[in-house]
């Protein structure tokens, strides 16, 4: 019977222990960057993180909260790290509304709260509205509207709509000083708004504070200082 003699790969011999390993762990390498790119695709492409002035008109629609769930929370760390480390209050604010209701986040009121009173402090016109309107109406703090209207003044004299409506109701209501009541004229006074409902309310408000001021602070409040 003749004797079979192994017939060997030379490539084989060749190959030394520690190149084979080298082979193993680059094999290992390709499959890794194979699956990951396998895993972004599926999951699409990375979202950007929020402009300020994107943020400012989410909160203006009262819409940021659905935006951060809409985008299943891929932001909260970026959110976290704007709002902690770098302290920009649009961040603050959102940070401090996700905490207070619980969005993404595990609810924390008291920290909520905090973070809101971050921002007002900055002077954001958001966080300043939402916790005059807080304490207005008794919304997650004891309700105090007497320390509603310095929120909703500073808010106001920054331009915010819905802010200068809420302290004219109080001050209208007897809440506040009549000191304020000027201030709170003029700025109804020149409100510029295209929305029908919102002008009637502007127009009903501005007839009772002037049902409360002398002529002549009625006269000064009209005036502007300049008129272009």
């Amino acid at each position: 019977m003749p004797i079979q003699v192994r017939q060997e790969i030379p490539f084989l011999n060749q190959i030394t222990p520690f190149k084979w390993e080298c082979m193993k762990l680059r094999t290992l390498f390709i499959s890794i960057m194979l699956a990951s790119s396998a895993a972004k695709a599926e999951l699409g492409p990375a979202l950007p993180v929020y402009e300020e002035a994107q943020l400012i008109r989410l909160f203006e629609t009262n819409t940021h909260l659905k935006k951060v769930k809409a985008d299943e929370c891929q932001l909260l760390q970026d959110i976290e790290a704007r709002a902690i480390r770098v302290e920009l209050p649009a961040y603050q604010f959102l940070y401090g509304d996700m905490l207070a209701w619980g969005v993404c986040v595990d609810r924390d009121v008291e920290q909520g709260v905090f973070y809101m009173q971050l921002a007002a402090q900055q002077g954001l016109p958001a966080a300043l509205e939402q916790l005059g309107r807080y304490y207005s109406l008794g919304t997650l703090v004891q309700q105090d509207r007497e320390r509603a209207i310095p929120y909703l003044r500073e808010a106001a004299s920054l331009g915010h709509m819905r802010a200068r409506l809420q302290l004219a109701e109080l001050l209208v209501a007897d809440y506040g000083s009549p000191l304020d009541y000027e201030d709170a004229y003029r700025w109804l006074y020149h409100t510029i708004t295209a929305d029908k409902s919102t002008h009637r309310k502007v127009a009903m408000l501005r007839q009772a504070l002037e049902d409360k001021m002398p002529r002549n602070v009625i006269a000064r409040a009209k005036r502007r200082d300049t008129y272009w």
